[in-house]
């Protein structure tokens, strides 16, 4: 019992701090052979140490007579957990660095708070290599113990939303010229959660290389991490990059694949995908709006009794069903949209994110919101003008057919990871904007009995170029 109440406070502790130690593997296998030939050129930097497994291993590669020099004038290290500091004290002691050394050069600081400006007046120039804190604001609002954390959100950092960002904006303010960060894959893949960050920050980097892991490579996160390798750029700008990627996937697949973020679309990746969503807008799109809401419910009682499902209950691995009492006019909107947006994918293919048709897969009329409003709750879909049920079947079918051609074109590149798992696939989350665009796409408006039985046949026979073409000549 007692060590599993330490591993419990261990890991509200990691939780609390978003600290996630990493392995000395990480550095030997991925850092090290990027920068070896370098290493007396630079004053080699991690201000989010731990127990400095990113740099300390340097020193197997510098002459045992010769580490104490090198560590005095090239490696700088700090954390502000005092339990880290000590650590890492010892861990350079046992590379033959003495004690009175180490203490110089390993220090406690919350460098989130600010950038150490002393590290600008050393000898050689910076290069950071770190894994920072990652901790998304949302989760520090909601969590008293980690409110605290709030200060570092205000003034010039307002905007942007997790621990991992503050750190290499204090890097670009503070004119660091080379980084390695290990960091999540939400800063290539996040929409809201990144696109300020990305449009800051590679302004005035480009990125050189990434390494994408698509498997659990942290103990004891979830995340899905990256390893970006960055430049600062002589002169800024808004421009293209493009890179090289390697994807560590399940079964220690790699595959190598080249990257183009491009500013108008925030720098995110799998952009084809919002090109798509721009170029094929209809002409009279769609209305879309999400969510049947307590309010509007009590705002409309009435005589007629709907069986519903509450979003917001579930128990025993289903949704709690329960039945609302509605007027005429709300009971005919909800029995006229029968669609709803599952955003998160299970895990299984045939539980990938979607439209879903809601008395098929909840076997009820509707999809009630009786609290707040979740983006990973299924979500009722209510559209504007209505369409008939056939016309909502073959929505569906189109959008479906649509999302997952995009997700085989682009690996899925334009969802977020939603979290690792040991799901058949990388598990991704499809915003609402993204579903609201795709919805838009679809030419309701030109659909003549003839066109809408072309477009299910080119559907049925998975002709993508062919419904590409289709949607060009109406």
């Amino acid at each position: 019992m007692g060590n599993k109440a330490q591993d419990i406070k261990e890991k509200a502790k990691r939780r609390k701090y978003g600290q996630h130690l990493t392995s000395f593997d990480i550095f030997y296998k991925y850092i090290l052979p990027e920068i070896k030939t370098l290493l007396r050129n630079y004053l080699w930097v991690d201000l989010y140490a731990g127990e400095g497994n990113l740099i300390l291993p340097i020193l197997k590669e510098i002459q045992p007579d010769e580490r104490e020099t090198f560590f005095k004038d090239h490696i700088f290290l700090a954390d502000v957990h005092e339990e880290m500091v000590n650590r890492c004290i010892s861990n350079a002691e046992s590379y033959g660095i003495s004690d009175e050394i180490a203490c110089t050069n390993i220090k406690l600081r919350d460098n989130l708070e600010t950038f150490p400006q002393i590290l600008k007046r050393k000898k050689f120039p910076i290069f950071h290599i770190t894994n920072p804190p990652y901790l998304y604001l949302g989760y520090i609002r909601k969590h008293y113990e980690t409110q605290k954390f709030l200060q570092y959100f205000k003034k010039e950092n307002k905007g942007y939303q997790d621990l991992y960002q503050i750190a290499m904006i204090n890097d670009l303010r503070s004119d660091v010229e080379n980084l390695i960060y290990v960091i999540p894959t939400n800063f290539l893949y996040g929409a809201s959660v990144s696109n300020k960050f990305r449009l800051d920050f590679l302004k005035y980097y480009n990125i050189l290389k990434m390494i994408i892991f698509e498997t659990k490579i942290f103990e004891h996160t979830g995340s899905n991490i990256c390893i970006g390798f960055f430049k600062k750029k002589e002169v800024p700008q808004d421009e293209i990059q493009t890179f090289t990627g390697l994807k560590t996937k399940k079964q220690n697949d790699i595959v190598k694949m080249v990257y183009n973020l491009n500013p108008k679309f925030k720098y995110r990746a799998g952009s084809k995908f919002d090109e798509f969503l721009e170029s094929y807008k209809a002409v009279n799109p769609l209305i879309v709006k999400y969510y049947l809401l307590k309010e509007e419910v009590s705002q409309n009682k009435g005589n007629f009794e709907i069986e519903v499902i509450d979003a917001n209950q579930y128990k025993n691995n289903q949704y709690v069903k329960l039945n609302i009492e509605v007027n005429d006019n709300l009971k005919r909107i909800i029995e006229s949209n029968i669609l709803y947006i599952r955003t998160v994918d299970t895990g299984s293919y045939n539980g990938r994110a979607g439209l879903g048709q809601v008395n098929e897969d909840f076997d009820v009329r509707a999809i009630y919101v009786s609290h707040k409003t979740y983006r990973t709750h299924p979500i009722q879909i209510f559209l504007e003008p209505i369409i008939s049920i056939e016309e909502q079947f073959l929505l569906r079918d189109y959008f479906n057919f649509i999302l997952e051609q995009f997700r085989l074109k682009l690996d899925s590149e334009f969802l977020t990871t939603y979290k690792y798992s040991n799901a058949e696939y990388t598990r991704k989350y499809l915003g609402l904007t993204q579903t609201r665009k795709l919805i838009e796409t679809f030419p309701y408006g030109k659909l003549t009995s003839e066109k809408k039985q072309e477009l299910k046949s080119l559907i049925t026979s998975k002709n993508f170029e062919r419904i590409l073409d289709f949607l060009k000549s109406i």
